[in-house]
C-alpha cells in the first residue's frame, strides 16, 4: 500500500456513499475538515449548488471559488490542457496547502469574473479520502459567512448552518492560515 493510499484508509468514518452522492447531485452542500478550517463544499458541476453556497456565505459571484481534490486528474476537466512541463512544475506543490491559479475552462459559476481557477490537491487526509471516495473534486471555501471567522469544528458548522448543510465528522489540520495562493503562470504569491 502506498503512503497516500494508507492515509486515505485512515480517518473518520464516511457516510453512506450513495446517499452522499445523491445529496451532492441534488444540489446539497457539505462541510468537511480541511488543512486550516472546515470547508464548505458542493459538486462543482452543479450551478444550483454553487449559487446556494455563495448565497449562504453571502459571497459575491464575481470572486470565484477553489476546487480541491486528492489528485490532479480530477481537477483537469476544469482547466485548460496542461503540457508536460506545466504538469511537472504544478505537481511539485502538491499534495499540500498550496492553491494554484491556473487557466480555466470552467464555467463562470466557479471562476467568477476571472480567466483562471483556483485549485489544490490537498494534503489533509480526510479531505483527500473524501474526494477519492466520491471520485470527484469538490468546491472548497471556508465554512463561514464572508468576512467572519471560519468554523473550526463540526459543532461550529452545525450552529452556523443548521440543516442547510450536511456536516461531515473530521478534525482540521494544524495549519493556522488559509492555503498559500499562487498565480502559477506569473510565479506570483498572492497569499502566504
Amino acid at each position: 500500500m502506498t503512503h497516500q493510499a494508507a492515509n486515505l484508509a485512515r480517518g473518520h468514518p464516511l457516510p453512506n456513499r450513495q446517499r452522499l452522492l445523491a445529496h451532492l447531485r441534488a444540489g446539497g452542500l457539505i462541510a468537511y475538515a480541511t488543512e486550516s478550517c472546515y470547508g464548505l463544499g458542493c459538486d462543482p458541476r452543479n450551478p444550483r449548488a454553487v449559487f446556494r453556497l455563495l448565497a449562504l456565505k453571502q459571497r459575491s459571484r464575481d470572486k470565484g471559488l477553489i476546487l480541491v481534490s486528492d489528485r490532479l486528474h480530477r481537477l483537469e476537466p476544469f482547466l485548460q490542457p496542461l503540457d508536460a512541463a506545466a504538469r511537472t512544475g504544478i505537481q511539485r506543490h502538491w499534495p499540500g496547502p498550496v492553491t494554484l491559479l491556473l487557466p480555466a475552462r470552467a464555467p463562470h459559476w466557479l471562476t467568477g469574473r476571472h480567466a483562471k481557477l483556483a485549485v489544490r490537491v490537498t494534503s489533509h487526509p480526510d479531505t483527500a479520502r473524501l474526494c477519492h471516495w466520491l471520485g470527484m473534486a469538490l468546491v472548497s471555501t471556508s465554512a463561514n459567512v464572508s468576512g467572519r471567522k471560519p468554523a473550526k469544528t463540526e459543532a461550529q458548522c452545525r450552529k452556523l448552518f443548521g440543516a442547510r448543510v450536511r456536516v461531515l465528522p473530521g478534525k482540521i489540520g494544524a495549519r493556522r492560515r488559509p492555503s498559500t495562493l499562487i498565480d502559477y503562470s506569473r510565479g506570483q504569491v498572492l497569499r502566504e
